[in-house]
């Protein structure tokens, strides 16, 4: 795997899906007492998270989009 994320899109990605991971929890957001909402948010949450841990994202690949500096 080509590494096709770059630096402010990683930054991006982490805080993203640190957010989304722990807003069911800690909200209190009334969308969230469907179990749906909250499967939903920590499914994109881990998602982000590894996309930005990876550098590699399988959408932008199909799409032909780079956010990183090629070497």
């Amino acid at each position: 795997m080509t590494a096709n994320v770059g630096t402010i899109d990683r930054i991006f990605r982490l805080i993203l899906g640190i957010v989304l991971l722990a807003l069911p929890f800690v909200s209190g957001l009334a969308v969230f007492d469907s179990t749906t909402a909250t499967v939903l948010s920590v499914g994109v949450g881990i998602v982000m998270l590894a996309t930005s841990t990876m550098r590699f994202c399988p959408l932008y690949r199909i799409l032909g989009i780079q956010t990183c500096k090629t070497r």
